[in-house]
């Protein structure tokens, strides 16, 4: 990552304080992924192939008052490929180490989550539109731009090693009948860290609830809790994570009831010099129906996924990756949606 010296005046200008440096500091980093990714399904159609072309660029904007407090924003210019400008909320960070995000700020469960390992690449077989298993433990992340996720400093609470957050966010988005949205959305999370012996233990893990804009629907937009564990020894961390509860499936453009949604995740990283290998599991299902109706069909989702990356030199890896995947729809296998799938490729970051 570079740092040079952006002309950042607008920014100053509106934020209307005085004993700020007339141009901010800023950083850019992103990178270019490369590679060819092939899947085979487990229906009677014949193995597919694709090449693997995404890049990012991003900007970060940041300056500290006289007070001591830092404020900070940036963009995107590209994210994987998509060629659009996504502006960032505002960050302070407060002199005793504490956060405030405002504007598309985020869901505090998610953000102290235990980071459970998996697999790298780009390989998968398409999941079905219609598929509401949850495949991760953030199935319930969600929540309006207009609002606000605070972060405290370490020690919350004059407890080492433990962090907390509390995250909200408000809308009025009136969708129609077949769609969903979250409205008002609130979160809070906790997050710990301790060392036994040579161990460094990672607990983390929260609630997330939110408001369904659909007037029509008899689940919330969100309703779950998740807890991840993660637990690192020399090269070695191991990693488990567990959420459940309902929410609105709107992934698929229409929107499903999803009940009794529960997912378990597990993983393993390996670093040998310049090598990282990893592996991840996850295994997930819920009972989904039509908007104003009980979930009563059963989806499911299994995965495994290996991945071996090799720091070729730095900012360029080299990685090979591999998965196998059991999707299942309404209790019937998807053939067309299960099966093996691998990606070969490099990832060059700057």
């Amino acid at each position: 990552m570079k740092k040079e010296l952006l002309v950042a005046s607008a920014l100053v200008t509106s934020l209307g304080m005085a004993g700020v440096a007339e141009a901010a500091s800023a950083t850019f980093s992103g990178h270019a992924r490369t590679g060819m990714k092939g899947s085979d399904t487990d229906a009677t159609t014949d193995a597919t192939y694709a090449s693997v072309e995404s890049s990012t660029f991003s900007v970060s904007l940041a300056e500290t008052l006289d007070s001591g407090i830092k404020v900070s924003t940036g963009f995107d210019l590209t994210d994987e490929g998509d060629g659009a400008t996504d502006p960032s909320g505002l960050t302070f960070t407060f002199v005793d180490g504490s956060k405030l995000d405002l504007v598309e700020a985020g869901n505090s469960y998610s953000t102290h989550l235990a980071t459970v390992p998996s697999a790298s690449g780009e390989q998968g077989v398409t999941g079905t539109t219609a598929n509401s298993a949850p495949t991760g433990l953030t199935f319930g992340n969600t929540a309006d731009n207009v609002g606000f996720e605070w972060h405290s400093a370490a020690d919350f609470a004059g407890v080492e090693g433990l962090k907390a957050g509390l995250s909200g966010a408000f809308g009025d988005d009136g969708d129609s009948s077949a769609t969903s949205t979250a409205e008002n959305s609130y979160s809070v999370g906790l997050s710990y860290t301790t060392t036994a012996g040579d161990t460094t233990v990672t607990l983390g893990g929260g609630y997330m609830y939110a408001e369904d804009s659909n007037g029509t629907s008899l689940n919330q937009r969100a309703n779950q809790t998740a807890v991840a564990m993660s637990a690192a020894t020399g090269n070695l961390t191991v990693g488990v994570g567990f959420a459940s509860g309902a929410y609105i499936d709107a992934n698929s453009g229409t929107s499903f009831e999803a009940d009794n949604a529960e997912v378990m995740t597990a993983g393993a990283k390996y670093v040998s010099g310049d090598m990282t290998i990893a592996v991840g599991y996850a295994d997930g299902s819920a009972k989904d129906g039509a908007i104003g109706a009980d979930g009563a069909n059963s989806d499911s989702h299994v995965s495994v996924g290996a991945s071996i990356d090799y720091a070729v030199i730095s900012g360029i890896t080299a990685t090979i990756g591999f998965s196998d995947t059991d999707n299942s729809e309404e209790g019937t296998s998807a053939t067309a949606n299960s099966g093996t799938a691998w990606y070969i490729g490099a990832n060059v970051t700057f």
